[in-house]
């Protein structure tokens, strides 16, 4: 089993990756101010095929449906 640490790390590489470190750390912002349950909406939207922009743009609005 992997570390936390490698975990984070993977992801924050990731998200570096496909959007830039200005928008990685925008993304985690917003994920981790908002008031809801990510898991389960990720249960329901998550889509393997999608692009993490069109991610966060999902997660962001479902976010607002959640206040």
């Amino acid at each position: 089993m992997r570390t936390d640490t490698l975990v984070k790390q993977d992801g924050m590489d990731a998200l570096i990756s496909s959007l830039s470190y200005v928008d990685a750390e925008r993304f985690i912002m917003l994920i981790s101010k908002e008031h809801f349950d990510y898991t389960k909406w990720r249960e329901s939207n998550l889509n393997e095929q999608i692009s993490v922009r069109e991610l966060s743009k999902i997660a962001q609005e479902y976010s607002k449906t959640q206040l």
